[in-house]
């Protein structure tokens, strides 16, 4: 995909979810939806055990619940943002994922403040995006800030931050470092706090977009070269205990749900490209869990062009193998 068309596209997505970034009044509540039905990015479900509940999040800072993945009630607001933090007062919100540790729930999310430019590369101006935490005592929030007021360096455009806990013990956001700055996007850690309300230290390289064999883009002479995004990085371990990594770019115009594994298993790496995507084309930012029969699954949207030439992202679940050292995707449900 040519820098141009992923201009468009990224100029495209964001402009078409702003007035549901924006607005201030309560969503309309809707039940009994099924999945399919539902038209949402980067869509990333916690099977809580304690309210037997699935919660889904993703981007446009809602929330969606189910007892059986099947049919759903929302979209709920859980947000609470700081209007005199960085953020601003309605910020976008890309992304979103919950995470239960020691006792509470955080809400790992990307926070983007349109009227606040940090920097112009080749032309295009980027706005003030970062990787961010709030945290609940309750699943279904309302999720609000912590101690510290950034979490990653304000002159750098990151997002996609998940969570991970390594060998090492200690909890670290894994996030990308958005392409458009650095022109080879990049997936990065960072150590967090043990209570996770703010980081330690320093943003460390994983790996570069140009490492991966499979996503590939034409430069403006038409030569193949490797692509510039990192997206959508999630952390597991099958059961054999192989660390791996799924994250997505694209092979041309083709949204792609690749995966990575380390060879050291730790977030250190080095990390090992699959040759080839797991899942169908038009699939990507995925992320798994498992439900509470024990069925581990992945959770992925769709990315397909309408009949009007707009893109649709729907929710899409597959079934996952995980018996293994490398993650094997089934069927979809």
């Amino acid at each position: 995909m040519s820098y141009k068309s992923v201009l468009l596209l990224l100029a495209f997505f964001t402009s078409s979810l702003a007035p549901v970034f924006s607005q201030n009044r309560e969503p309309v509540l809707k039940t009994d939806v099924p999945l399919d039905s539902i038209r949402l990015s980067d869509p990333a479900i916690l099977a809580d055990k304690k309210t037997s509940m699935y919660y889904m999040t993703g981007t446009g800072g809602m929330l969606w619940k189910s007892k059986d993945l099947k049919k759903w009630t929302g979209p709920y607001k859980v947000v609470k943002t700081d209007p005199d933090s960085w953020m601003g007062k309605s910020p976008m919100i890309w992304a979103a994922e919950l995470h239960q540790y020691k006792g509470k729930y955080y809400y790992f999310a990307t926070f983007t403040n349109r009227d606040v430019k940090i920097d112009t590369v080749r032309g295009n101006v980027i706005e003030r995006r970062a990787s961010h935490i709030l945290v609940s005592d309750k699943p279904d929030g309302p999720y609000v800030p912590m101690q510290d007021p950034t979490y990653l360096p304000a002159g750098k455009p990151t997002l996609d931050g998940t969570f991970w806990v390594d060998k090492d013990g200690k909890p670290y956001m894994v996030y990308c470092y958005e392409w458009l700055q650095n022109w080879d996007g990049t997936i990065e850690k960072i150590e967090l706090k043990p209570d996770l309300s703010g980081s330690v230290g320093e943003g460390k390289l994983l790996f570069r977009a140009s490492e991966s064999p499979w996503s590939k883009e034409r430069d403006e002479a038409g030569n193949i070269i490797p692509n510039k995004v990192t997206d959508g990085p999630w952390l597991f371990r099958t059961k054999t205990g192989k660390l791996g990594m799924l994250w997505t770019s694209w092979i041309h115009n083709i949204y792609t749900q690749g995966i990575a594994y380390s060879e050291s298993g730790t977030l250190d790496g080095p990390w090992i490209h699959e040759k080839d995507p797991i899942t169908p084309p038009d699939y990507g930012h995925g992320m798994l869990f498992r439900t509470f029969k024990g069925k581990l699954l992945l959770s992925v949207h769709s990315h397909k062009e309408d009949k009007n030439g707009r893109y649709i992202r729907i929710p899409t679940l597959f079934e996952v193998d995980d018996s293994g050292d490398k993650l094997r995707v089934g069927r979809p449900l």
